[in-house]
Protein backbone atom coordinates (compact mmCIF):
# COMPACT_ATOMS: atom_id res chain seq x y z
CA UNK A 1 0.00 0.00 0.00
CA UNK A 2 2.87 2.29 0.88
CA UNK A 3 4.55 1.67 -2.51
CA UNK A 4 1.30 2.38 -4.32
CA UNK A 5 0.92 5.66 -2.44
CA UNK A 6 4.52 6.65 -3.23
CA UNK A 7 3.97 5.83 -6.90
CA UNK A 8 0.83 7.92 -6.95
CA UNK A 9 2.63 10.87 -5.38
CA UNK A 10 5.43 10.59 -7.94
CA UNK A 11 2.93 10.69 -10.78
CA UNK A 12 1.24 13.74 -9.28
CA UNK A 13 4.61 15.48 -8.87
CA UNK A 14 5.59 14.82 -12.49
CA UNK A 15 2.22 16.10 -13.66
CA UNK A 16 2.59 19.21 -11.52
CA UNK A 17 6.05 19.95 -12.90
CA UNK A 18 5.06 19.38 -16.51
CA UNK A 19 1.84 21.38 -16.68
CA UNK A 20 3.33 24.80 -15.84
CA UNK A 21 5.97 24.24 -18.53
CA UNK A 22 3.29 23.46 -21.11
CA UNK A 23 1.25 26.47 -20.10
CA UNK A 24 4.32 28.68 -20.27
CA UNK A 25 5.24 27.30 -23.68
CA UNK A 26 1.73 27.93 -25.02
CA UNK A 27 1.77 31.42 -23.55
CA UNK A 28 5.12 32.23 -25.18
CA UNK A 29 3.86 30.81 -28.47
CA UNK A 30 0.77 33.04 -28.41
CA UNK A 31 2.84 36.03 -27.33
CA UNK A 32 5.03 35.56 -30.41
CA UNK A 33 1.98 35.48 -32.67
CA UNK A 34 0.60 38.68 -31.14
CA UNK A 35 4.00 40.36 -31.35
CA UNK A 36 4.52 39.29 -34.97
CA UNK A 37 1.14 40.70 -35.93
CA UNK A 38 1.92 44.09 -34.36
CA UNK A 39 5.37 44.19 -35.96
CA UNK A 40 4.09 43.27 -39.43
CA UNK A 41 4.34 45.73 -42.32
CA UNK A 42 0.56 45.72 -42.77
CA UNK A 43 -0.02 46.62 -39.13
CA UNK A 44 2.62 49.36 -39.06
CA UNK A 45 1.72 50.99 -42.37
CA UNK A 46 -1.95 50.33 -43.05
CA UNK A 47 -3.36 49.80 -39.55
CA UNK A 48 -1.12 51.94 -37.33
CA UNK A 49 -3.80 54.54 -36.61
CA UNK A 50 -6.60 52.03 -36.08
CA UNK A 51 -8.00 50.68 -32.82
CA UNK A 52 -7.10 47.00 -33.15
CA UNK A 53 -6.61 44.42 -30.40
CA UNK A 54 -4.98 41.09 -31.23
CA UNK A 55 -5.34 38.10 -28.94
CA UNK A 56 -4.07 34.58 -29.57
CA UNK A 57 -4.93 31.47 -27.58
CA UNK A 58 -3.34 28.21 -28.70
CA UNK A 59 -2.95 29.66 -32.19
CA UNK A 60 -6.57 30.82 -32.46
CA UNK A 61 -6.46 34.58 -33.13
CA UNK A 62 -9.25 37.00 -32.28
CA UNK A 63 -9.27 40.49 -33.78
CA UNK A 64 -11.36 43.09 -31.98
CA UNK A 65 -11.69 46.86 -32.20
CA UNK A 66 -12.42 49.15 -35.12
CA UNK A 67 -10.92 50.27 -38.44
CA UNK A 68 -11.75 53.15 -40.75
CA UNK A 69 -12.07 51.29 -44.05
CA UNK A 70 -13.36 47.90 -45.16
CA UNK A 71 -10.09 46.99 -46.90
CA UNK A 72 -8.25 47.38 -43.57
CA UNK A 73 -10.45 44.72 -42.04
CA UNK A 74 -9.58 42.37 -44.90
CA UNK A 75 -5.87 43.16 -44.68
CA UNK A 76 -5.79 42.54 -40.93
CA UNK A 77 -7.56 39.21 -41.38
CA UNK A 78 -5.30 37.95 -44.17
CA UNK A 79 -2.14 39.12 -42.42
CA UNK A 80 -3.05 37.35 -39.18
CA UNK A 81 -4.16 34.18 -40.97
CA UNK A 82 -0.77 33.85 -42.64
CA UNK A 83 1.40 34.29 -39.56
CA UNK A 84 3.39 31.16 -38.57
CA UNK A 85 1.50 29.05 -36.05
CA UNK A 86 -1.93 30.63 -36.56
CA UNK A 87 -4.68 28.00 -36.77
CA UNK A 88 -7.71 30.24 -37.18
CA UNK A 89 -8.79 33.90 -37.18
CA UNK A 90 -12.01 35.26 -35.73
CA UNK A 91 -12.34 38.73 -37.23
CA UNK A 92 -14.62 40.84 -35.04
CA UNK A 93 -13.35 44.19 -36.29
CA UNK A 94 -15.99 46.84 -36.78
CA UNK A 95 -16.00 50.03 -38.85
CA UNK A 96 -15.85 53.49 -37.30
CA UNK A 97 -18.24 54.80 -39.94
CA UNK A 98 -21.02 53.45 -42.12
CA UNK A 99 -19.85 51.50 -45.16
CA UNK A 100 -20.48 53.50 -48.38
CA UNK A 101 -23.07 52.06 -50.74
CA UNK A 102 -21.60 49.71 -53.33
CA UNK A 103 -20.56 51.54 -56.53
CA UNK A 104 -21.06 54.93 -54.90
CA UNK A 105 -18.36 57.54 -55.44
CA UNK A 106 -17.17 57.16 -51.83
CA UNK A 107 -16.97 53.38 -52.28
CA UNK A 108 -14.98 53.73 -55.52
CA UNK A 109 -12.69 56.35 -53.96
CA UNK A 110 -11.71 54.01 -51.12
CA UNK A 111 -10.98 51.15 -53.49
CA UNK A 112 -8.92 53.22 -55.93
CA UNK A 113 -6.79 54.79 -53.18
CA UNK A 114 -6.22 51.41 -51.54
CA UNK A 115 -5.35 49.72 -54.83
CA UNK A 116 -2.79 52.35 -55.78
CA UNK A 117 -1.21 52.18 -52.32
CA UNK A 118 -0.55 48.44 -52.66
CA UNK A 119 1.67 48.86 -55.74
CA UNK A 120 5.30 49.88 -55.31
CA UNK A 121 5.46 51.45 -58.80
CA UNK A 122 3.13 54.14 -57.46
CA UNK A 123 5.68 55.21 -54.83
CA UNK A 124 6.72 58.84 -54.73
CA UNK A 125 3.91 60.10 -56.94
CA UNK A 126 1.84 61.71 -54.20
CA UNK A 127 -1.31 60.69 -56.03
CA UNK A 128 -4.51 62.53 -55.17
CA UNK A 129 -7.81 60.92 -56.17
CA UNK A 130 -11.22 62.48 -56.83
CA UNK A 131 -14.37 60.63 -57.93
CA UNK A 132 -17.53 62.06 -59.46
CA UNK A 133 -20.29 59.97 -61.03
CA UNK A 134 -17.92 57.04 -61.37
CA UNK A 135 -15.23 59.09 -63.14
CA UNK A 136 -11.86 59.08 -61.37
CA UNK A 137 -9.47 62.02 -61.59
CA UNK A 138 -5.81 61.43 -60.74
CA UNK A 139 -3.29 64.11 -59.86
CA UNK A 140 0.32 63.88 -58.79
CA UNK A 141 3.80 63.71 -60.25
CA UNK A 142 5.22 60.74 -62.15
CA UNK A 143 8.86 60.00 -62.85
CA UNK A 144 8.03 58.76 -66.36
CA UNK A 145 5.23 58.48 -68.88
CA UNK A 146 5.12 54.74 -68.20
CA UNK A 147 4.48 55.34 -64.50
CA UNK A 148 1.75 57.87 -65.33
CA UNK A 149 0.06 55.42 -67.71
CA UNK A 150 0.31 52.60 -65.17
CA UNK A 151 -1.51 54.69 -62.56
CA UNK A 152 -4.38 55.17 -64.99
CA UNK A 153 -4.38 51.48 -65.90
CA UNK A 154 -4.58 50.44 -62.24
CA UNK A 155 -7.35 52.94 -61.45
CA UNK A 156 -9.36 51.98 -64.52
CA UNK A 157 -9.27 48.31 -63.46
CA UNK A 158 -10.99 49.00 -60.13
CA UNK A 159 -14.57 47.78 -59.97
CA UNK A 160 -17.14 50.52 -60.49
CA UNK A 161 -14.81 52.94 -62.28
CA UNK A 162 -16.37 54.25 -65.52
CA UNK A 163 -13.59 56.50 -66.70
CA UNK A 164 -10.23 57.92 -65.59
CA UNK A 165 -9.05 61.49 -66.18
CA UNK A 166 -5.29 61.38 -65.81
CA UNK A 167 -3.96 64.80 -64.75
CA UNK A 168 -0.71 63.41 -63.36
CA UNK A 169 2.24 65.48 -64.52
CA UNK A 170 5.83 64.47 -65.16
CA UNK A 171 8.28 65.49 -62.45
CA UNK A 172 11.64 67.06 -63.32
CA UNK A 173 14.25 64.45 -64.19
CA UNK A 174 15.62 62.83 -61.05
CA UNK A 175 19.23 63.46 -60.13
CA UNK A 176 21.43 60.86 -61.78
CA UNK A 177 23.39 58.52 -59.47
CA UNK A 178 26.68 59.80 -60.91
CA UNK A 179 25.73 63.34 -59.92
CA UNK A 180 24.96 62.38 -56.34
CA UNK A 181 27.42 62.84 -53.55
CA UNK A 182 28.78 59.55 -52.13
CA UNK A 183 26.96 59.94 -48.83
CA UNK A 184 23.65 60.70 -50.62
CA UNK A 185 24.00 57.55 -52.72
CA UNK A 186 24.52 55.38 -49.64
CA UNK A 187 21.51 56.89 -47.89
CA UNK A 188 19.30 56.32 -50.96
CA UNK A 189 20.37 52.68 -51.23
CA UNK A 190 19.79 52.14 -47.50
CA UNK A 191 16.30 53.64 -47.68
CA UNK A 192 15.44 51.47 -50.71
CA UNK A 193 16.57 48.28 -48.96
CA UNK A 194 14.57 49.08 -45.82
CA UNK A 195 11.41 49.91 -47.74
CA UNK A 196 11.64 46.71 -49.79
CA UNK A 197 11.68 44.38 -46.76
CA UNK A 198 8.25 43.05 -45.87
CA UNK A 199 7.24 40.01 -43.85
CA UNK A 200 5.65 37.15 -45.78
CA UNK A 201 2.30 37.45 -43.98
CA UNK A 202 1.98 41.09 -45.05
CA UNK A 203 2.97 40.32 -48.63
CA UNK A 204 0.35 37.58 -48.83
CA UNK A 205 -2.32 39.90 -47.44
CA UNK A 206 -1.43 42.69 -49.87
CA UNK A 207 -1.29 40.30 -52.84
CA UNK A 208 -4.69 38.76 -52.03
CA UNK A 209 -6.34 42.14 -51.56
CA UNK A 210 -4.75 43.45 -54.75
CA UNK A 211 -6.20 40.61 -56.81
CA UNK A 212 -9.58 41.10 -55.14
CA UNK A 213 -9.67 44.86 -55.79
CA UNK A 214 -8.70 44.68 -59.47
CA UNK A 215 -11.79 44.07 -61.56
CA UNK A 216 -9.90 41.81 -64.01
CA UNK A 217 -8.83 39.37 -61.27
CA UNK A 218 -11.49 39.76 -58.57
CA UNK A 219 -13.42 36.70 -59.74
CA UNK A 220 -10.39 34.42 -59.71
CA UNK A 221 -10.32 31.79 -56.98
CA UNK A 222 -6.65 32.27 -56.20
CA UNK A 223 -4.63 30.64 -53.44
CA UNK A 224 -1.78 32.92 -52.41
CA UNK A 225 1.23 31.86 -50.35
CA UNK A 226 4.57 33.60 -49.75
CA UNK A 227 7.99 32.25 -48.85
CA UNK A 228 10.85 34.70 -48.31
CA UNK A 229 9.19 37.30 -50.52
CA UNK A 230 8.43 34.92 -53.40
CA UNK A 231 4.70 34.64 -54.01
CA UNK A 232 3.12 31.44 -55.31
CA UNK A 233 -0.26 31.64 -57.06
CA UNK A 234 -2.50 28.59 -57.38
CA UNK A 235 -5.99 28.13 -58.75
CA UNK A 236 -7.82 28.24 -62.07
CA UNK A 237 -7.99 30.85 -64.82
CA UNK A 238 -10.07 31.04 -67.98
CA UNK A 239 -7.20 31.93 -70.28
CA UNK A 240 -3.50 32.78 -70.48
CA UNK A 241 -4.25 36.52 -70.40
CA UNK A 242 -5.81 36.24 -66.93
CA UNK A 243 -2.85 34.26 -65.68
CA UNK A 244 -0.38 36.78 -67.08
CA UNK A 245 -2.31 39.70 -65.54
CA UNK A 246 -2.37 38.05 -62.11
CA UNK A 247 1.41 37.65 -62.30
CA UNK A 248 1.85 41.28 -63.36
CA UNK A 249 -0.35 42.72 -60.61
CA UNK A 250 1.15 40.61 -57.83
CA UNK A 251 4.67 41.25 -59.12
CA UNK A 252 4.15 44.97 -58.48
CA UNK A 253 2.93 44.48 -54.90
CA UNK A 254 5.19 45.94 -52.23
CA UNK A 255 7.88 43.56 -51.03
CA UNK A 256 7.38 40.88 -53.68
CA UNK A 257 10.71 39.49 -54.92
CA UNK A 258 9.25 37.09 -57.48
CA UNK A 259 6.05 35.35 -58.58
CA UNK A 260 5.61 31.64 -59.27
CA UNK A 261 2.29 31.28 -61.06
CA UNK A 262 1.09 27.66 -61.22
CA UNK A 263 -2.54 28.58 -62.01
CA UNK A 264 -4.07 26.22 -64.55
CA UNK A 265 -6.40 26.93 -67.47
CA UNK A 266 -9.95 25.90 -66.63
Amino acid sequence: MKKILQRFLQICLVAFLCVPGNVLYASDFDDRIESSAKESYVFKHYLKDENIHIQSKDGAVILTGTVSEEFQKSLANDMAANLPGVKSVNNKLGLTSETPAVYSDAWILTKVKATLSFHRNMDGMGIEVWVGDGTVTLRGKASSTAQKDLAKEYAMDVEGVKNVINEITLAPAAMKPAEMKPDQSKVAKKIDSVMEFLDDASITALAKTTLMYHRSTSALNTIVTTNDGVVKLQGNVKNAAEKELATKLVGDVRGVKGVVNTMTLN
